[in-house]
């Protein structure tokens, strides 16, 4: 048995300045940004309620979009399931998986980013239903 949730609302930004998009995005939303985190500095991330998903701005240099982040407390299982439900693996990154949907929309599957996903995700077991 594995579990997973929806985790991260990642907006790629396109742009050489990704702090002016972080204000941006912060008034837009009425969210504060975060402390930078100086080991990642195509990030910033805008602040919310413990029981929201995250919102990250992130600098890219592909077409500006939306995706998501699932977190997962298995990686490889939660990529599996995905499989199984007709996604596609495209890109392992460090410790995560890029995959696209059979819609089209790239997603991520990531490390669980605020603790322990117990009691707080969906859980899975073997037939990934």
């Amino acid at each position: 048995m594995h579990r997973s949730r929806l985790s991260t609302f990642v907006l790629d930004c396109k742009v050489e300045d990704v702090d002016a998009a972080a204000r941006f995005w912060s008034r837009a939303l009425g969210r504060p940004i975060q402390p930078v985190d100086e080991t990642s500095p195509r990030y910033r991330e805008l602040g919310t309620g413990a029981d929201e998903p995250m919102l990250l701005i992130q600098q890219v240099t592909h077409p500006s979009r939306i995706h998501l982040d699932i977190e997962a407390d298995d990686i490889e299982a939660e990529v599996k399931r995905l499989e199984a439900l007709g996604a596609k693996r495209v890109e392992h990154i460090r410790t995560w998986w890029v995959m696209e949907a059979p819609t089209g929309q790239r997603f991520c599957v990531v490390r669980p980013q605020r603790g322990a996903l117990d009691g707080r995700a969906n859980e899975w077991g073997d037939e990934g239903a």
